[in-house]
């Protein structure tokens, strides 16, 4: 794809079915994506699970895609991943093979049942904004603040590189 009108930012998780294998799977299945383009991709962190602490420690990325996808179409193409992924939503915050969230959509806001674009948690996030800041240094965010004025007051909280970008 050589033309594109729009920047999205994904964050990617998992903590069931080998994370790491998960992660890198998706990766180059949001690569291949129709309409997307793959314009970064962060280290791959290790975080505590937010919700119930009986499960295993998450995997998390981000990657930045240029598309000519709308919000929903995107959203769409990546719920149809983790569906591939065997994505089961019984419990908020539990354990899952595969969570891809739309974190961010140019500067877009957006509310509706469906979707919320900047993601609600995203400067609460440790686990987003860490490799957010890693791909998308220079970002301002919809707030008006610079993505490394949020990302300096989020509390670090146990977050572990543990490769690096390009794996």
């Amino acid at each position: 794809m050589t033309a594109s009108n729009h920047l999205a930012y994904i964050g990617l998780g998992s903590n069931l079915g080998k994370p790491v294998d998960q992660i890198s799977t998706a990766l180059a299945e949001l690569a291949e994506l129709p309409a997307c383009e793959l314009a970064a991709a962060s280290s791959l962190y290790r975080s505590a699970p937010l919700g119930p602490q009986d499960q295993p420690d998450y995997i998390n990325a981000v990657v930045a895609l240029r598309t000519t996808l709308n919000p929903l179409e995107l959203l769409k193409a990546l719920q149809t991943i983790e569906q591939a992924h065997e994505r089961v939503r019984q419990e908020r915050w539990g354990p899952r093979t595969l969570d891809l969230d739309l974190l961010l959509y140019d500067d877009l806001r957006i509310g509706s049942e469906v979707l919320t674009v900047p993601h609600p948690e995203i400067y609460r996030r440790n686990f987003v904004l860490t490799p957010l800041y890693e791909i998308a240094p220079g970002l301002v965010m919809p707030c008006g603040q610079s993505l490394a004025a949020v990302a300096e007051s989020c509390p670090p909280g146990g977050l572990e590189r543990i490769s690096h970008a390009g794996h």
